[in-house]
């Protein structure tokens, strides 16, 4: 288990205890979680490798707007943009219009009025993160039949493999030659002897009989 690569997700969350809660629920459940207040304070990670993000949509009082603005360019930057993302808000759709507007509709999004059950939480998180493994499995998969498809193409049929288990072959039956003969030297030898404990045996006995 412990050699299994790690889920990282992205926790952006104003509130510290909220955030602090959930990323000790994350991190019980096998995930790695790096954690901002902020969408603003995302650029220390731009070289970071994220599988999931999960964005709170619901500044301090008197930030809102800001805060809006700051997720806005989150959500459409580069890095980010085709991240699987579960949006958190007390109020649905109005306090995420702004966000779902700059989002493309390729990316995976999921949406989670507070308050919410941290159990519908997770199970978001791991239904994306299921989702993502067996996306990348099919194209992984693609990727090595393009590659087999590839090398078959520029690779002549080789008679060497049929000379190998000729080879083989021969030296298996020179193998099972060499036992068989053994065996009958082994079986002629033990013939030999007993006649000729029997010969010995009828002469002593005719000897004494005379």
């Amino acid at each position: 288990m412990s050699n299994e690569k790690k889920s990282t997700v992205l926790l952006i969350e104003p509130d510290p205890v909220l955030r602090r809660l959930m990323v000790l629920g994350l991190e019980h459940r096998g995930m790695q979680v790096i954690e901002a207040r902020s969408a603003a304070h995302v650029t220390a990670f731009t070289k970071q490798q994220f599988d999931l993000l999960v964005l709170d949509l619901d500044g301090s009082a008197g930030h809102q707007r800001s805060f809006l603005a700051d997720a806005d360019a989150l959500l459409v930057h580069p890095q980010f943009s085709s991240l699987p993302t579960i949006l958190l808000a007390w109020e649905y759709p109005a306090s995420i219009s702004t966000a779902q507007s700059t989002v493309t509709t390729a990316t995976p999004i999921k949406y989670l009025t507070k308050p919410f059950d941290a159990r519908v939480l997770h199970e978001s998180i791991n239904q994306f993160l299921l989702a993502q493994a067996a996306e990348e499995a099919k194209r992984e998969a693609i990727a090595e039949e393009q590659l087999l498809a590839t090398y078959e193409k520029h690779t002549s049929p080789s008679i060497w493999p049929v000379i190998t288990a000729a080879g083989l072959l021969l030296a298996f039956i020179g193998m099972m030659l060499q036992i068989a003969v053994t065996i009958a030297g082994l079986l002629i030898v033990i013939v030999a002897l007993l006649w000729w404990t029997l010969e010995s045996k009828n002469g002593r006995d005719h000897i004494y009989s005379v």
